[in-house]
């Protein structure tokens, strides 16, 4: 377990980066033969993100709840995602392929996902008393000083680091 960070801290991540949200609803929760091998599916996709770092992923966390799942990526570009949705090579490929033909439209289990892209110094991130997380583990984890003690100043700071 990582160690709490006692204080106030904010991330520092360089250049345009991407955060992707995607999630996965169970529907049915009874049809587990439809849902169970959909989430079965991300683990090895992670595995082979994690293993290849040239592949764009900068981090990840993720959450199950009753219903489904949630995981908040940070990737180094849209085209690096998207480059990893597309080839065939990679887990993502097979595993769409699987959905659409074990799911489909039958409205067992539902998927979605956001991209969101971030312009360099263009996010504001707070974290108090806690261990890294999130974007300051996508990046760096930073103390933040008086000048980055409000949401302006460290949107301002992030905004000058962009212009250095």
């Amino acid at each position: 377990m990582a160690k709490v960070v006692p204080g106030w801290m904010t991330a520092e991540v360089d250049g345009d980066f991407v955060v992707f949200l995607i999630g996965m609803r169970i529907n049915k929760w009874w049809k587990l033969h439809k849902w169970l091998p959909i989430a079965a599916t991300m683990g090895p996709m992670m595995r082979e993100l994690i293993r290849r770092k040239e592949l764009g992923l900068l981090h990840f966390t993720s959450w199950a709840g009753p219903r489904g799942t949630l995981m908040v990526q940070y990737w180094r570009s849209v085209e690096h995602l998207e480059d990893f949705a597309k080839d065939a090579r990679l887990p993502h490929h097979p595993a769409w392929k699987r959905w659409n033909k074990l799911v489909g439209s039958s409205g067992d289990v539902g998927v979605w996902h956001e991209t969101y892209v971030v312009q360099n110094g263009t996010f504001e991130v707070l974290y108090g008393n806690m261990p890294p997380f999130g974007l300051a583990e996508a990046g760096r984890a930073v103390p933040l000083t008086r000048a980055t003690r409000g949401a302006a100043g460290r949107r301002a700071n992030n905004a000058d680091q962009a212009a250095a």
